[in-house]
């Protein structure tokens, strides 16, 4: 065990982010806290499971007597390299102030012992709950656990407090998803998600494949690394046999049953993250002493982090706020905050990325908010066929931004003309808050389709800013859970809603509704051209228009962090390629967008770890064919100890294609020990489409 001392300039010292290839302009960083009420110690442990297995742990505690608090944070990212530096930004900071808080990594995952499982699967679950209940028996905790986590480690937070383990009594929960099926990296509206659900297995299958780390393990880490490989599953394999919303996105999706929660919850979201909705829902469904709302301007990244759209907020002061409530009975007023605290951004320019976005904080006593009213708008014009090019899509931006660069969608005036358009006016500041809704009236004369909606703001000078967007897939137009084929020729109202957004289109803007039947790479397409034809009459856009101004009585501290870990980002003199790259074969009628996801780039670790990893997606359609979709996703990693004369290298290829009736899937592993090739293996399947 070691004393962690004090001893960083915070004027000095930069915080440290996981995307360290990040360049644009950014809020100033968080303060770097050196002084705390607490000296703190931190430890590398093994939590022991029932079965034997036993879970790599990195736990911060302050130096003190008493039972403390503990703060658990869960997931299978590497806590020795891939979140490390993250991790030292937060966990110290909460030891800091009274809390053993603790990091642990999923079994199978980093340095812990096991197999790696599905996603969420129930032995990941149970295990928390072991871990949970491990963690409330030691000498040095009170017995009280709080859980918190962004992403994959907010989702596990609500699934493990939907378990209900009597020692969990309060959950930050950033970022995450309570539908596992229709709002996460999966489907959309019942729609196969092309370049999330293709980009995010093509990712874990990288994760998966590292090894354990000697440094940590010791000699074990190349027998627990072969049979680690052994075990691993493509996860797209699972995804795409379950294309609607059965039984095994059931499992897991805490919107089953909001009351199975028995901890207090503070949801937190971004309105430039894909999973902002589970905050509106979250708050709508749970009582109004359990959770509580907090939706800002944010990517998919910590409140706190600085990085685009901002501004960021003091959200480790807000989280102990939360903590200090429901784990120390400490009064700190969180919960005679409003109910829901959301952030409503003004208009702006289109832009790939926003350091900070203008606008300002709003509260609401309970979601549906008495201040939301729905203000339909009734569509004009004649009956229309919109059969839009298959390439229509390529400037959505991310589906889940980081921060970065290129995240953010550019000016659609160039997707807005692939579409059919209405406008309206606004002769005088129309704010909306919440979920905007869509009633279309269709008729197709092919069994299956999709219809995609985007809500833009209009400037005079013509510019088109993305406000928000929905899909919904025809054949789901009944039920996420079934595949109903359109009767040939027949009209029929459809109406779905599209994810939730704070915005104000001030006077003189036109409100703009786009409807397409494409939106690649976003959304694999059906197997027909045909689209659909619109009719007008009976067809409306709904939005949820707010009352009442802005609250500047909700205020935020700065952020700050405890002292970064000091991780090194070597310079590369290698030209640096584009985030997002559109090419486009004229003759061939061909379009190609590579993407960086910008994980990657090198990193010296304090401990001597040399870290380097590279990725590429590539998504590729002819724009008068379906069926000519094709996603790629390209990995390589390097973990080197020199010291040990360690280096190990993964190399993954993950492809996904079509034709009318089938996706093809190919996902290929190598992994080397120095020249070693110690495991080579290819997966090819061929996946019944169904409601994809």
């Amino acid at each position: 065990m070691t004393t962690d001392r004090k001893t960083a300039d915070p004027k000095t010292t930069a915080p440290e982010t996981t995307h360290p290839k990040t360049t644009h302009p950014k809020t100033p960083p968080p303060k770097i806290r050196t002084d705390f009420p607490y000296e703190t110690t931190h430890e590398d442990i093994r939590v022991p499971l029932a079965d034997g297995t036993k879970l790599s742990a990195r736990v911060w505690r302050p130096v003190t007597e008493k039972p403390v608090p503990v703060l658990l944070e869960y997931l299978p990212y590497r806590l020795s390299d891939w979140t490390a530096p993250r991790d030292r930004q937060r966990h110290p900071w909460y030891a800091g102030h009274g809390y053993a808080s603790v990091r642990v990594d999923v079994r199978g995952h980093g340095n812990s012992e096991g197999l790696p499982t599905d996603e969420y699967s129930a032995q990941e679950l149970a295990d928390g709950v072991e871990v949970v209940n491990w963690l409330a028996a030691q000498d040095w905790s009170t017995g009280k656990v709080g859980m918190f986590g962004i992403s994959w480690g907010g989702c596990n937070s609500l699934q493990i407090a939907a378990l209900a383990p009597e020692p969990l009594k309060a959950v930050v929960t950033v970022c995450s998803a309570d539908d596992r099926y229709d709002n996460d990296a999966h489907y959309m509206g019942g729609s196969v998600l092309a370049v999330d659900m293709h980009a995010w297995a093509a990712t874990m299958l990288a994760f998966v494949s590292r090894p354990p780390d000697p440094h940590y393990v010791g000699d074990a880490w190349r027998a627990m690394w072969l049979t680690r490989l052994e075990a691993v599953e493509p996860f797209i394999h699972t995804w795409l046999d379950h294309q609607t919303r059965d039984d095994y996105w059931r499992h897991g999706s805490v919107r089953e049953d909001y009351s199975a929660i028995g901890a207090a919850v503070l949801a937190v979201g971004g309105w430039h993250d894909p999973y902002r909705d589970t905050v509106l829902r979250l708050v709508e469904h749970l009582p109004d002493d359990q959770v509580r709302g907090l939706i800002g301007p944010w990517s998919h990244q910590y409140p706190d982090q600085g990085l685009a759209p901002g501004p960021a907020i003091g959200f480790l002061q807000e989280t102990l706020r939360w903590w200090d409530h429901h784990l120390k009975g400490v009064d700190t007023g969180i919960m005679a905050e409003p109910k829901l605290r959301s952030w409503i951004s003004d208009s702006h320019p289109p832009s790939t990325v926003h350091p900070e976005l203008r606008g300002g904080w709003v509260g609401d006593p309970a979601w549906p908010s008495p201040n939301v009213t729905p203000t339909a708008y009734a569509l004009q014009g004649t009956p229309l066929l919109i059969n839009s090019p298959q390439q229509t899509g390529l400037d959505a931006g991310r589906p889940r931004p980081f921060g970065n660069d290129a995240d953010l969608p550019p000016d659609q005036r160039d997707e807005d003309a692939k579409s059919a358009c209405f406008e309206f006016e606004a002769p005088s500041e129309v704010r909306i808050l919440g979920r905007p809704k869509v009633t279309l009236r269709l008729r197709m004369d092919v069994p299956f389709g999709q219809a995609i909606a985007r809500l833009c703001d209009i400037a005079p000078d013509g510019s088109s800013t993305l406000v928000t967007r929905g899909v919904l897939n025809l054949s789901a137009r009944h039920g996420r859970d079934r595949a109903d084929a359109w009767p040939l020729g027949v009209t029929e109202d459809v109406t779905f809603e599209l994810d939730g957004i704070g915005h104000t289109f001030p006077p003189g803007h036109r409100i703009r509704l786009a409807v397409s039947s494409a939106y690649w790479p976003w959304i694999w397409p059906q197997a027909d051209t045909a689209g659909f034809t619109l009719e007008p009459l009976g067809s409306s856009l709904e939005l949820p228009v707010r009352a009442g101004g802005l609250d500047p009585a909700i205020t935020f501290e700065p952020p700050e962090h405890s002292e970064p870990l000091g991780v090194a980002c070597p310079a590369t003199l290698d030209e640096e390629r584009p985030e997002r790259l559109v090419v486009r074969d004229v003759a061939k009628g061909e379009w190609r967008l590579e993407v960086d996801p910008r994980y990657g780039g090198t990193r010296v670790y304090p401990d001597g770890l040399e870290s380097t990893e590279d990725a590429l997606e590539t998504y590729t359609i002819h724009e008068k064919d379906p069926l000519s979709a094709r996603t790629r996703s390209d990995w390589t990693i390097r973990l080197h100890r020199p010291d040990l004369g360690w280096d190990v290298s993964v190399e993954t290829r993950s492809e996904i294609t079509c034709d009318a009736a089938d996706f093809h899937t190919s996902d290929e592993v190598i992994c080397r020990h120095g020249d070693e090739v110690v495991f080579h293996r290819t997966w090819e399947r061929r996946i019944r489409r169904t409601a994809g």
